[in-house]
């Protein structure tokens, strides 16, 4: 038995979860969810019987991977900032995307989000359904606010809006993609590439309303 294998014996049961946590987010960022735990425990230098007294099955593991990687990245407070009309609009989206690409928008996370996609994975969906409700339909509710139109009590938030949102927050979404999954050269200037997708937006949806 290795030495590496007997310092990881050695570790508290708190510690051995996020080791095998951690781990395991970089793994399934490279394999993919078929990605086996043999090879995983391979990797980590423990045996599978340990990793399975952590996590049982391995869908556990994943369900913990989404909760760390994801869920665990909506910050609530996204939200109330987001509500806030002492800033304006514009600063509050500026910010807003800045914080949560930070939080989200890295190699493990772009690339675990895209491989769940294509495995039609429902922690995916879940998660989409996450972000529709905690963001962008609050970003609905306040462009509706800056463009002078209908409250939601009056008339409900339509699809067509959330597309429309979907719009900026995937051209977004879709810079990094194209630095994590494309390996493509892009700008290190997000906040301009963030500033100016979110002053697009408001002139378009304001000219519509005109």
């Amino acid at each position: 038995m290795n030495a590496k294998t007997n310092t990881n014996r050695r570790l508290s049961p708190e510690d051995r979860e996020q080791q095998i946590l951690e781990g395991a987010v970089k793994f399934f960022a490279e394999k993919g969810f078929s990605g086996q735990t043999r090879e995983l425990a391979l990797q980590l230098g423990i045996t599978q019987p340990l990793l399975y007294r952590y996590f049982p099955t391995k869908r556990s593991l994943i369900e913990r991977v989404f909760e760390e990687a994801y869920i665990n990245k909506l910050d609530p407070e996204w939200s109330v900032a987001l509500t806030d009309r002492s800033q304006s609009l514009h600063k509050r989206l500026c910010t807003f995307y800045c914080n949560y690409s930070e939080a989200t928008y890295r190699n493990e996370w772009i690339r675990i989000y895209m491989f769940s996609a294509l495995m039609e994975e429902p922690l995916n969906r879940h998660y989409i359904g996450l972000v529709e409700e905690q963001i962008l339909t609050p970003i609905c509710i306040e462009l509706r606010d800056y463009c002078g139109l209908p409250k939601v009590d009056i008339s409900p938030i339509s699809q067509i809006e959330l597309d429309h949102i979907w719009v900026m927050h995937g051209g977004l979404f879709y810079h990094a993609i194209r630095k994590h999954i494309y390996r493509s050269r892009v700008s290190n200037d997000f906040e301009e590439i963030v500033s100016r997708a979110v002053s697009t937006m408001l002139e378009g949806s304001k000219a519509a309303q005109s």
